[in-house]
């Protein structure tokens, strides 16, 4: 009779097969667990690379401002030391400056009028 199985021996698979079952929905629940632990980090590190990236684009923005007026200044600056030698110019070839101005803008209203 030693190949008929003894009613401890069924109890004793019941019990390990009870316990596997009790640690698989504990790993179950771990896993569960390190999935969102693991969502969390991954959010955080999206909303921190935003921010990294709001930082450099506002960063790139207020130095294009400060280019921009830079070249504004530039060019006021330019102006104003070359204003009076075209008065000085225009004083003196006064029908000079009124065909150069004709001129300027004839070819103007040709550029604009192809469009």
């Amino acid at each position: 009779m030693a190949g008929r199985p003894k009613k401890n021996d069924a109890k004793n698979i019941d019990k390990r097969l009870g316990a596997l079952r009790t640690e698989l929905d504990a790993v179950q629940g771990d896993m569960k667990g390190l999935a969102g632990d693991v969502a969390d980090v991954a959010d955080g590190r999206v909303h921190l690379a935003m921010r990294n990236a709001e930082n450099v684009a506002e960063r790139a923005y207020r130095l294009a401002e400060e280019a921009v007026e830079q070249a504004a200044d530039d060019v006021e600056t330019w102006t104003n030391d070359n204003l009076d030698s075209v008065r000085g110019s225009v004083r003196a070839q006064p029908l000079s400056a009124v065909v150069l101005a004709m001129g300027a803008g004839a070819l103007i209203g040709a550029i604009f009028m192809r469009r």
